[in-house]
């Protein structure tokens, strides 16, 4: 997707309705359909975490509206994100607040089939791209490319739609992709395609920013936040149990999306459980310089075309390790 734009959009009040149990009810609204990224949710519902804190979590899966836009319109509290769409957001006046982030690195790359012969970005000269079309796909490529004197503007981009990467490869639609090896880069191996894998943190700090994250608005969070840190309370629990029981927690996600690959979403969460965090007191933190130094970038790159205070774009404070320094 392009740019989206998020002028225009009310923030409102967000106040939990109540259940007939007596429980708050809150929404949390996902990115994707369901996936491993969302495998925590999940567990804390099965295992009554959301119930023990007085909380009914309703799980909205994404339509024509984003997360973020639902959590403006007063159509969910919460929502699962990216930092690239808050800093987004907030360039153009919408106060979204990360509360969370999922991971503590990126868990992204660019891939290629290991026939074409790309082991860095320098090889990226003059081969074909295939992606989604958005701002944040040509900077990056931009930004690795100009760190070991590439031509970016020789790469040909191609917008893939929605096809994964395991047939992109065997239709041989592009040389090189960025894909989430948490999903995409698993799948490909269990099709057993054959590739070479570049991780974002490793090309350049500024890409290892957070993604997935966990936000609210700051309205809601100003106003109800109990209600805030008791649904993050359960949450970190729920992620937590998936980082140290993956297959438990594969199982809780199949049974709430039955259509998924068992295979995948079992090698799938065994790997992101190593990318987790299985401490309780340590997950969901974020630090301020990934904040700072990603909405620098993204100034200087044209993504937003205003600057954003970084420090305000998210918080560590209703996480169940409290707001200490990172």
């Amino acid at each position: 997707m392009r740019r989206r734009t998020w002028i225009g959009i009310t923030a409102v009040v967000l106040v939990a309705s109540t259940s007939a149990a007596g429980a708050d009810v809150v929404r949390i609204a996902l990115d994707w359909t369901p996936n491993t990224n969302h495998t925590g949710i999940f567990v804390a519902q099965d295992a009554g975490y959301f119930a023990e804190e007085g909380l009914e979590v309703v799980v909205m899966e994404p339509g024509p509206t984003v997360g973020l836009q639902l959590v403006a319109a007063g159509h969910a509290e919460f929502a699962v994100s990216m930092q690239e769409e808050v800093t987004m957001a907030r360039s153009q006046g919408f106060p979204a607040v990360s509360i969370a982030a999922l991971y503590p690195h990126n868990t992204s790359g660019f891939a290629a089939a290991r026939d074409r012969g790309i082991q860095t970005p320098a090889d990226f000269a003059g081969r074909r791209y295939g992606g989604w079309g958005s701002d944040l796909e040509d900077v990056m490529i931009r930004t690795v490319m100009a760190t070991c004197g590439a031509d970016a503007d020789s790469v040909l981009r191609i917008n893939m739609g929605t096809l994964d990467f395991a047939t992109a490869v065997r239709r041989d639609v592009a040389d090189f992709f960025w894909i989430f090896y948490g999903w995409d880069g698993i799948h490909a191996q269990l099709e057993g395609i054959d590739f070479v894998y570049i991780p974002l943190p490793d090309l350049a700090p500024e890409l290892d920013y957070y993604t997935p994250v966990i936000v609210t608005s700051e309205r809601l969070a100003a106003e109800a936040p109990s209600l805030v840190s008791r649904f993050l309370r359960a949450l970190a629990r729920g992620c937590v149990d998936a980082a140290t029981h993956p297959d438990e927690a594969a199982e809780a996600l199949l049974r709430h999306a039955p259509e998924l690959d068992r295979a995948l979403v079992v090698a799938s969460q065994r790997w992101l459980a190593s990318q987790g965090i299985s401490d309780i007191d340590a997950w969901g933190r974020q630090d301020p310089i990934v904040w700072r130094r990603f909405a620098q970038w993204a100034l200087e790159g044209g993504l937003i075309d205003e600057a954003i205070d970084p420090d305000a774009a998210f918080t560590n404070a209703f996480l169940p390790g409290g707001a200490t320094s990172p």
